[in-house]
């Protein structure tokens, strides 16, 4: 009988739904396993080929639990608020709730074809009013504890999108949906203190199981720096006038007696003060110059190695420990984000001062002794030209400098208080109703959730007022508070809102009286294992401030909400580009499986390389894994009934190496291994039932539908996924093995373990497992294979 992906696959999954087989429960007589993906956003494009790829690694991970005789949660809901969802309604002339209606059915449909374990019963939708239900009882208990607060400050502003933006949503100055410079503009806003959490953020983050670059990027997010706060006065003006002072934040107050010129920031608040801009003798130059800036990325302005800026002719600031006069520039390399937006600048102990200064010709004074030539030098040493503090190393002086001078030690952060309003329609509303009597007055508890109103026309105003403002009949309510007049608050949430939170919602989606129960909040926390390969920095900062300030409230149990991280590479196009509708590259997951199965897609994709690697689509490639599964589906007719002796030892290893790779996500060894073992199979031209049945279970996460049906075969009458997982025989493991180099094009790209009676083919599938050959290949099929048993196998293309 033929193998008919198409058939097979139809068979299972309908009797998967049928028999609830993936229903999640709480166990107590088990260990549980929580394996969440990160929260989808339902576009209107729907899947191309890269989006499972960690679908596709978390099922297999969830499924092998399960197997194990762990309790499961495997969920899967939408984050359907937000810009993209409103945009794409907007584009597509249709109220948003039609468009994520719309897209959300198109997504299922195409997960559903693809065959993974999730227990839709627990499907949640952040624009599901019972759900941000919840998002806004959270909302409210930090508006009660402090951590919600109204600000006029200046926020980023993107024109394009016409809507207040935080600074997690830019890509330095840049808005990163539609790369419009942002401008800043003064809008009353709601913002969340962040800042607050950024120690126990940054103290925590050691202990997780994450990957080291994603640890590194919060903390670099984050920004925490240790310095001091140091006031420069100015000298009055040419007009006579006495200028506001001049506070600067540095990490190196030992070299203060070198700062020989002050920089402000092109966005520096004095710089649109009255009093100093008429100060200014170039005024306009200076006018002129933060104009060009504010149309620079700050990126731009970061990479440029020509420094540019303008003396503030007419001004000076006076050093508080020389006591000398010292210049004062406008420079595009000093940014707002950074400290006060001022900086004291000491050419000689810093590399961008030291450019900036021979550029424009300024006086560089060393006050660190170092050995050689280098300037600037940038480490610690002995003072030098610092007056009473010449001859004391520099970094036990720092302390003494400061308090000198009358500064302030301070720690600054980078990261700054999350903006938490959009004026825009497609969100949560904001529980609050400003009264001219009592101000901002909190929703009851009892009135939640404050819905959004059905409304015809959405459009953003452009004015800095939400679309909602103009629906006279939702914003006029009384005061909770005193019954008089009020006017609810018309800005609504961030698409991020209800994401920093889902992961609780999913142990416990249809309690109505709580966010979580204690008890199932209990049993699941923390997820095990979070897989997901974007929002590195903002969803996982915003979900970890969310997570402990529930927990200081005692809604969680657990510090932190995500144990272990997976992080994944992406899929490009076959042309090594972006997948985009635009470039026209895009490839659709329904048509692989209609072509080749749900099962040869899924195995392709974790054969692809290694899991954190970006990788290129390959059709080509593609058709060998299908081929692999016709071989296994032929294979069945080679089952004995006794074991055959010859494979029981790789049958061991293949037992253990599967199971092992599993657990460190290196899904492409372990299909390569599965592949040696059917090569091996092959060779002997029988295996034994009870050693056909291991490696059927082996298979059953990464190809779940042809291992049940030929579990069915077997005349098993449980599926194959609640099958015990295979156990290995430590003392059959004892293996002759042996290494063997892989080589692409003669070049060394690491080694790998063979059994002695390993073929050729074996050899090609181990090699092309190793992360450094999947690079040197490139996405090219070898065209010639070198093989020497027990030495060396090289890939020529």
């Amino acid at each position: 009988m033929r193998y008919e992906p198409s058939s097979v696959e139809k068979k299972w999954q309908e009797r998967w739904e049928r028999d609830a087989l993936y229903r999640t429960a709480e166990d107590p007589q088990k260990k549980k396993a929580y394996v969440l993906d990160m929260f989808p956003y339902p576009s209107g494009e729907g899947l191309h080929v890269g989006h499972p790829k960690g679908y596709i690694a978390t099922d297999i991970y969830s499924r092998k639990k399960r197997m194990q005789g762990y309790a499961v949660l495997h969920p899967m809901g939408w984050d359907a608020f937000g810009l993209p969802a409103e945009n794409f309604a907007l584009t597509h002339k249709t109220h948003p709730r039609i468009a994520v209606e719309d897209n959300i059915a198109r997504f299922k449909a195409q997960l559903a074809h693809i065959g993974f374990d999730y227990d839709w019963s627990r499907e949640i939708n952040t624009t599901d009013p019972t759900y941000y239900s919840w998002t806004q009882w959270i909302f409210l208990k930090l508006f009660e504890h402090g951590l919600a607060y109204q600000s006029d400050e200046p926020i980023n502003w993107c024109p394009s999108c016409m809507t207040g933006l935080a600074n997690e949503d830019l890509d330095g100055n840049v808005c990163e949906r539609c790369d419009t410079i942002v401008e800043k503009r003064r809008l009353p806003q709601w913002v969340l203190k962040i800042t607050d959490y950024a120690d126990r953020m940054l103290a925590y983050l050691d202990a997780l199981a994450w990957p080291e670059h994603i640890k590194e990027a919060q903390r670099n997010w984050i920004g925490r720096s240790e310095g001091a706060e140091i006031r420069f006065d100015l000298s009055q003006g040419s007009q006579g006038r006495t200028l506001e002072p001049i506070t600067v934040f540095t990490t190196r107050p030992d070299t203060l007696f070198g700062a020989t010129y002050l920089v402000l920031a092109p966005e520096h608040p004095l710089l649109s003060n009255d009093g100093l801009t008429m100060s200014i003798m170039n005024a306009s130059e200076v006018r002129a110059y933060v104009e060009t800036t504010a149309k620079k990325t700050e990126r731009e302005r970061s990479e440029n190695k020509e420094k540019t800026g303008v003396r503030l002719e007419g001004v000076a600031a006076v050093n508080p420990a020389t006591k000398e006069e010292i210049p004062v520039f406008v420079a595009d390399y000093v940014l707002a984000s950074y400290g006060t937006g001022a900086i004291m600048a000491v050419p000689a102990h810093d590399e961008r001062d030291g450019s900036f200064a021979q550029r424009m010709g300024l006086p560089v004074r060393v006050v660190i002794e170092h050995s050689g030539e280098q300037v600037p030098y940038t480490g610690a040493g002995t003072l030098i030209n610092s007056g009473d503090f010449t001859g004391r190393a520099s970094g036990e002086a720092m302390g003494d400098i400061v308090r000198a001078v009358g500064g302030e030690k301070v720690t600054r952060y980078k990261l700054r208080d999350w903006v938490f309003s959009r004026q825009r329609y497609w969100g949560e509303p904001i529980p609050i109703i400003h009264c001219e009597r009592d101000g901002a007055v909190a929703v009851p508890y009892e009135d939640l959730p404050v819905r959004l109103p059905d409304v015809t026309h959405y459009e953003p105003t452009g004015t800095g007022e939400s679309p909602l403002a103009a629906i006279t009949d939702w914003v006029n309510v009384a005061c909770p508070k005193c019954g008089g007049p009020g006017k609810r608050e018309t800005n609504t949430m961030p698409q991020w809102a209800g994401s920093s939170w889902y992961y609780l919602r999913f142990m416990d989606p249809s309690d109505d009286s709580q966010p979580v129960s204690a008890k199932r909040e209990k049993y699941w926390a923390p997820v095990d294992v979070y897989v997901g390969g974007d929002h590195a920095v903002r969803h996982l900062i915003y979900a970890r401030f969310w997570h402990k300030f529930l927990y200081d409230i005692a809604v969680v149990s657990t510090p932190e909400p995500f144990a272990r991280l997976e992080f994944l590479g992406f899929i490009l196009a076959e042309d090594g580009r972006k997948m985009s509708k635009r470039l026209g590259n895009v490839i659709n997951p329904d048509d692989v499986v209609a072509q080749y199965g749900a099962d040869a897609f899924r195995a392709y994709e974790m054969f692809m390389g290694p899991f954190e690697n970006t990788t290129a689509w390959s059709t080509a490639s593609i058709a060998g894994t299908a081929r692999f599964l016709e071989r296994l589906w032929n294979a069945r007719g080679l089952v004995r009934a006794d074991a055959v002796s010859a494979l029981e030892s790789l049958l061991q290893q293949t037992v253990k190496k599967i199971g092992d790779n599993i657990e460190a996500f290196k899904f492409n060894t372990a299909v390569s291994q599965a592949m040696i073992f059917l090569n091996a199979l092959e060779r002997e031209g029988k295996i034994g039932r009870a050693q056909w049945s291991s490696y059927l279970r082996l298979l059953a996460p990464f190809t779940p539908h042809i291992t049940e049906e030929l579990w069915e075969e077997l005349g098993e009458t449980s599926s194959i996924h609640v099958a015990p997982w295979p156990a290995y025989d430590d003392s059959v493991l004892v293996a002759r093995e042996t290494e063997v180099v892989a080589q692409v094009n003669g070049k060394r790209r690491g080694s790998i373990s063979l059994a002695a009676s390993a073929g050729e083919t074996d050899a090609v599938h181990a090699a092309r497992a190793l992360p450094a050959v999947v690079a040197a290949l490139g996405g090219k099929e070898p065209k010639r294979v070198v093989y020497v048993p027990g030495k060396i196998v090289n890939l020529v293309v």
